[in-house]
């Protein structure tokens, strides 16, 4: 009976295993305005559902690393659903406070620009299999606005 019990354990546990999941991309890292206090960037999630049924998403935390320093971290809690069938698209933003920009600008240099990880994790829940988590990393170089970034227009 042990037998027969591994035996469907393994059958159950291989299927689960081989079931089509939602992938996922991210973005690079872009500036979308400067305020008084900080700047306020943004990323760009894609989510690919393979499913003919929208899928509920849990919460998406985020990372952003530059020099081995955590610039910005958070949770997004229910961001919403993922659509049927198609590519759903989830904005990431995140605030980083100027302060925080010019210690960094010290320790990089006169390149204007800073190199970062963005590391996500998209936790979804999928029937049978419950709460499954993407995770999600990219890398690259956040040019840095200059002084007449400030006074344009928003």
């Amino acid at each position: 009976m042990s037998n027969l019990l591994n035996k469907a354990k393994e059958f159950v546990a291989e299927k689960i295993a081989n079931v089509e999941k939602p992938e996922a991309t991210v973005s690079h890292v872009s500036v979308k305005r400067l305020g008084r206090n900080s700047a306020h960037f943004h990323s760009e999630v894609a989510i690919d559902n393979p499913y003919s049924h929208r899928i509920p998403i849990c919460d998406l935390t985020y990372t952003l690393k530059s020099a081995g320093r955590v610039v910005a971290s958070g949770t997004m809690p229910d961001p919403g659903w993922i659509e049927a069938g198609g590519v759903t698209k989830l904005e990431v933003p995140f605030k980083v406070p100027y302060d925080f920009l010019m210690s960094l600008l010290r320790d990089i240099g006169r390149d204007w620009d800073i190199d970062y990880e963005l590391e996500i994790g998209l936790t979804i829940d999928l029937p049978i299999i419950g709460n499954f988590t993407i995770p999600l990393t990219t890398a690259g170089e956040l040019k840095l606005p200059t002084i007449s970034d400030f006074f344009s227009k928003e």
